[in-house]
């Protein structure tokens, strides 16, 4: 299929891939954690009716009232082939507007850009998934094997309401699945002006600790030999900046050979830093995926001034390297002591796909018949995905939301920041590529 072919037949996707993003964009689906979260169901009951203007029928099953994931199967001409689930997820982090310069939740369109919370993370890649669906059932475009539509609820907090309450349930849904895509991949970046873009093939795992230290409450102006706060503060200092050793994924060291043959640095230990330097503002996504990281983010004790509570509690982010999730959690054990306990709240391991094969080759031609003079080269997220869930069922997953950015936009840093927003050019080259994608994978 030729490039203007495809072009053409997608231009109803890029016709209204824009609106789609700005309306799921107005769902406020924040997701706070701890079974806190505003409702997916009204942004999953959008997404049935445009499938079902088009002749798609969507199942929805809430895991709890309101958290709702759907599910959409469109078959494939190819019925040997494995099905490819194209899976996104509907809630979003939270957004405290007096920091932004726009309602996070209006789905505001300025210069040329979609603001909002989601917009990013992840509505711009559901609005692409649904606006290429649309446009196949609308042109009665067969794809080569089953595609597995899913909006999935809660991934913001560990999926629990969304795709691993999907996979115990429901796993039905996903029958005859081998591969997946999803957020985070197939995004574009800069080196010396050469336009690369990163197919996500690994993704670290990933544990929320939950630390407990316990003592001996009493009045603040008395000498406390067992106060809990303390003994939490010292293990929570040890782990927040304990030197992790680096040990680089094999997607991480091929993105970074690569970067090595674009530039002439060599690549060496020594080198590991300028090699990320050349990525730009995609070096805050890599530079992580070279060690295990163990990140405090909250703190809890006491309840007055002058009372030392009986108990202190902290909550540790730890990211984990393929093959490192046991190691890391030996490692925390020992930093934190023994006067502190640990309680692993949500644990999901570390992913890696492979970095060849008929996938692999169709993400990458899809994305250069689009953009012929760029480069495509793997990596390893430091953040994780529904994949983790999927790959319960032996799906691979990858990270392929395919977007031509521009190269003021520091990409990055929109992923739960302040003032999210994605280029229309983006959304629309997106479905370009995604389009061809699902039609030829």
């Amino acid at each position: 299929m030729t490039q203007d072919g495809t072009a053409h037949l997608f231009a109803s996707a890029e016709a209204e891939v824009v609106d789609i993003c700005r309306e799921l964009i107005r769902f406020d689906t924040q997701n706070w954690g701890d079974g806190k979260a505003n409702p997916e169901r009204p942004a999953a009951d959008y997404i049935a009716g445009l499938f079902a203007e088009v002749g798609l029928e969507s199942v929805i099953h809430e895991s709890a009232p309101g958290r709702a994931n759907l599910v959409a199967r469109i078959p494939g001409t190819d019925p040997t082939a494995g099905a490819l689930v194209v899976h996104g997820h509907t809630d979003v982090v939270p957004a405290d507007a007096s920091e932004w310069s726009v309602d996070p939740f209006a789905g505001e369109l300025r210069d040329g850009l979609v603001w909002g919370r989601g917009a990013v993370d992840m509505k711009d890649m559901d609005a692409m998934i649904i606006a290429c669906v649309r446009t196949m059932l609308r042109e009665g475009l067969r794809p080569r094997r089953d595609i597995i539509v899913a909006m999935f609820a809660d991934e913001e907090a560990g999926s629990v309401y969304g795709s691993k309450w999907m996979v115990d349930n429901h796993p039905e849904l996903f029958a005859g699945a081998t591969e997946a895509v999803s957020e985070v991949g197939g995004y574009s970046a800069e080196i010396r002006g050469q336009r690369v873009y990163l197919l996500q093939t690994a993704e670290k795992g990933m544990a929320w600790l939950r630390l407990i230290a316990k003592g001996t409450a009493g009045h603040g102006s008395q000498i406390n030999r067992d106060n809990p706060v303390t003994k939490l503060a010292e293990a929570v200092a040890k782990i927040g900046t304990h030197e992790w050793p680096v040990r680089m994924p094999k997607a991480t060291q091929v993105l970074l050979e690569g970067v090595s043959e674009m530039t002439g640095i060599p690549f060496t230990a020594e080198t590991y830093g300028e090699l990320l330097l050349e990525l730009g503002s995609a070096s805050k996504f890599v530079a992580a995926t070279l060690t295990n990281t163990s990140n405090p983010s909250l703190l809890s004790a006491g309840y007055k001034q002058n009372v030392i509570p009986g108990a202190a509690e902290a909550i540790i982010d730890c990211r984990t390297l393929p093959g490192e999730h046991e190691e890391l959690l030996r490692t925390i054990e020992e930093l934190a002591g023994p006067d502190v306990d640990i309680v692993k709240e949500i644990e999901l391991l570390a992913l890696e796909a492979p970095m060849e094969g008929a996938l692999y080759d169709v993400m990458e031609s899809s994305l250069l018949a689009e953009d012929p003079e760029a480069r495509v080269l793997p990596y390893t997220l430091s953040g994780g995905t529904d994949n983790k869930s999927l790959a319960n069922l032996g799906i691979n997953g990858y990270g392929f939301a395919p977007l031509k950015l521009t190269s003021d936009l520091d990409f990055p840093a929109m992923f739960h920041g302040v003032d999210e927003r994605v280029p229309v050019s983006a959304l629309e080259f997106g479905c370009r590529v995604l389009g061809r994608f699902m039609l030829e994978a």
